[in-house]
């Protein structure tokens, strides 16, 4: 019987790996050294401000193509959606590493009661999508005068 050297992590992207089947989700990489704990999809980084008139969310998807990304608001929910598709394989070329993530992606975000969803705008440029969630007017504070009598 030989003895073979425990390694928690192999366990736990076994579990991951798993649940990836289960949810029909497959991992990107599938090279037989690669690192612990890959991932299937990715996910965008997103800053979201406040104005006097509107919210804006901006996410970074860099390498996606505007075709390949779809915004959505229903139920109250802003609803991002994409994907960055992997570069076709060139022969004579060999990979030494790839930590860039490949796959789908989706970020949702509960809509302020005071957005103007019929207003709402997406852009897209230099790999940033900003979507402008408008204010409505009648969600916009204004100063009222008070007279003292």
């Amino acid at each position: 019987m030989n003895l073979v050297k425990w390694d928690p992590f192999t366990e736990l992207e076994d579990v991951s790996n798993h649940l990836n089947r289960i949810f029909k989700r497959f991992p990107v990489r599938t090279e037989p050294d690669r690192e612990l704990l890959t991932m299937a999809d990715w996910t965008p980084t997103v800053d979201i401000t406040e104005t006097d008139a509107a919210y804006l969310i901006k996410g970074e998807i860099p390498g996606v193509n505007k075709e390949d990304v779809k915004i959505t608001i229903e139920d109250g929910m802003v609803t991002m959606r994409g994907e960055r598709k992997m570069e076709k394989e060139e022969k004579n070329k060999e990979f030494h590493r790839i930590e860039r993530s490949y796959g789908s992606f989706m970020r949702s975000f509960r809509v302020p009661d005071d957005v103007d969803e019929a207003a709402v705008k997406a852009e897209f440029k230099d790999g940033m999508i900003n979507v402008t969630l408008p204010k409505s007017a009648k969600a916009k504070s204004k100063a009222i005068n008070v007279s003292v009598t």
